[in-house]
């Protein structure tokens, strides 16, 4: 199959692994696509794009004429985990796993329930939309799946600190905001007051619009752990929107107060996680050249 991978996909997979390695992946893909439609038995209709920015989505039909959904991700972007916790939460709150190759694909394809990709909470007004998040992920929020190898949070944002370090040495003026949030996450990890399956990436534009349910969450990266540190991407949601208002940083803690009470999530750990995750993606996003990106993120981590 020809086609040009949209290029959201490209510049992300450089960021992530580099451009030496993500373009080896990119030369391969068409055949890895190939080798997912046939294995899975289904008919290409197009390229999805803008697409995501972890795995290239192909809108596609069975044989029945069912339309539906083809991911191709490299292995880092974690597909196995992704179809474990969809199988698991078994199309409740979240788009639901049709089918996967027995042992897999070269890449790693999840075969989905086809949304309406072009319909976002985000297409919604800012409160109806923080209503409608609120409660989409609340019926994410599930026991983990017994003998499970998804990480936990305190994996996963150890794995963060070192690099908001090393942002802060490059540039000073980092420092104080990264040391208050490494040691906010050092004190939140010290004792999790609570273990949930958790989407790890939820925010407005990963839930669309569907036939099944008006709302369903879509492109988790699941891991375990508490509802504040899920919560605190959400709480962070068009930022943009917040730091051109005159009363944004008001705004930011109102937010973070509402959606702490209305999912009985306790306050104090919401802002710590919020600030971190804020912190840790304002350093990633500065070090690949993504400088309103970072901007963006750190101004509204220090309002907090």
């Amino acid at each position: 199959m020809g086609f040009e991978p949209p290029q959201r996909l490209v510049r992300a997979l450089g960021e992530t692994y580099g451009d030496a390695a993500g373009a080896a992946w990119l030369d391969r893909l068409p055949a890895l696509a190939d080798d997912a439609l046939s294995a899975l038995s289904v008919s290409l209709d197009r390229v999805c794009a803008p697409g995501g920015r972890t795995s290239l989505v192909l809108l596609v039909h069975r044989a029945d004429g069912t339309p539906a959904v083809l991911k191709v991700a490299p292995a880092g972007a974690g597909p196995d985990l992704e179809r474990a916790a969809l199988a698991h939460w078994g199309g409740w709150g979240a788009v639901e796993l049709l089918a996967a190759p027995a042992g897999g694909v070269p890449g790693d394809a999840l075969l989905l329930e086809r949304l309406h990709h072009e319909v976002s909470l985000r297409s919604l007004p800012e409160a109806k939309a923080l209503l409608e998040a609120a409660g989409t992920v609340r019926r994410l929020w599930v026991e983990p799946p017994a003998g499970h190898s998804f990480e936990t949070v305190a994996e996963r944002t150890a794995r963060q600190t070192e690099p908001m370090r090393a942002a802060a040495e490059r540039e000073p003026a980092l420092e104080p905001l990264v040391r208050a949030a490494v040691e906010a996450r050092d004190e939140l990890v010290r004792e999790s007051p609570e273990d949930f399956l958790l989407h790890g990436n939820f925010r407005q534009s990963k839930v669309l619009s569907g036939e099944r349910a008006p709302w369903l969450a879509v492109g988790p990266e699941p891991l375990t752990g508490e509802r504040a540190y899920d919560l605190a991407r959400l709480a962070r949601d068009r930022v943009e929107d917040l730091v051109a208002s005159p009363g944004g940083a008001a705004t930011a803690r109102r937010r973070v107060r509402k959606l702490a009470d209305s999912l009985e999530v306790d306050q104090a750990r919401l802002r710590g996680w919020t600030l971190f995750r804020a912190v840790e993606s304002g350093t990633r996003a500065l070090t690949v050249g993504r400088t309103q990106d970072g901007e963006l993120s750190l101004e509204f981590a220090g309002w907090l």
